[in-house]
């Protein structure tokens, strides 16, 4: 009776157990840099890409003005310059603001400052070569490529590890490492989320490596606002009560936005990733680096 009472108590204990591990949630992993994200993000650099090496053609050009993943074009290096088949190359594009209306008061002198933005539109793969032309296939597309879109080497770009954005600190105290600004987003956005690539004006002169993170902060009642806002709503609001003294900017904490991840670096820039956000981060907000 004794070791049927046993076993019995043992199934319940061994079931309870099984149960147990069965509704436990499961860790979800700390999500990774994707191969897309780091190799479309585009880049500023104050440095002169080269600009010898085009797309000058491809195929079915009667009527293609664009060319995307899997489409053949024609560059004008060839055999006598050295390509072979099997060589990979980038292409990219200087892109410019299509509305040419700053979002705040120092933004395109900074954006002068940091040097040219330019977009990723893709690689390519030399399938063909010529003596003075080569044939390349498309191979990855972030966008599509024309006629007079810049050829250079392909340089691979390694992705950097994410940390868990539940370390994230609300309420992060004042790093003493350089201090920078949002300066502009992808495509000339001025609004960003989570994943969102933006470019701000720190770089390897200041210290900036590819996977350092950068914090996102704001200030109540700067000089610098991303939006219009009443005079003084820092400390008062008609109609809505208002503090016993006049404060500025710096005599307030400041607000902790997010933080994001490096995925490219120059001289006087950087590209950033917004991994965590807690509220929309604007052009014209802050940095320092972690």
């Amino acid at each position: 009776m004794r070791a049927r009472i046993a076993v019995l108590s043992l199934s319940v204990f061994l079931g309870a157990g099984v149960s147990s591990a069965q509704n436990a949630a499961p860790v979800a992993p700390i999500p990774q840099v994707d191969y897309s994200t780091v190799n479309c993000s585009g880049f500023l650099t104050d440095q002169k890409v080269p600009e010898e090496v085009r797309i000058v053609s491809g195929e079915q050009s009667n009527y293609k003005i664009t060319f995307m993943r899997g489409d053949y074009v024609h560059i004008n290096r060839g055999m006598d310059k050295g390509v072979r088949v099997g060589d990979r190359f980038s292409v990219v594009r200087p892109d410019k603001d299509p509305t040419d209306v700053p979002w705040f008061k120092w933004q395109y002198k900074l954006m002068k400052a940091m040097g040219t933005l330019y977009m990723d539109a893709g690689q390519l793969r030399v399938v063909s070569v010529q003596p003075k032309f080569s044939i390349a296939r498309v191979s990855f597309s972030c966008d599509f490529m024309q006629r007079g879109d810049i050829v250079v080497a392909y340089q691979d770009r390694p992705a950097p590890p994410f940390k868990d954005p539940a370390a994230f600190d609300h309420f992060a105290p004042v790093s003493g490492k350089p201090v920078a600004m949002v300066v502009v987003g992808k495509d000339y956005t001025q609004l960003y989320g989570k994943l969102s690539p933006v470019y701000v004006n720190l770089g390897t002169n200041q210290g900036v490596k590819v996977g350092d993170y950068l914090r996102i902060f704001r200030y109540q009642g700067s000089n610098n606002e991303t939006l219009k806002l009443d005079k003084g709503y820092q400390y008062k609001l008609y109609g809505f009560g208002s503090a016993p003294g006049r404060y500025e900017w710096n005599d307030l904490p400041r607000e902790v936005l997010g933080e994001g991840i490096v995925l490219n670096v120059s001289r006087n820039s950087s590209t950033m990733m917004i991994t965590f956000n807690s509220t929309e981060v604007y052009a014209g907000d802050y940095v320092e680096i972690e």
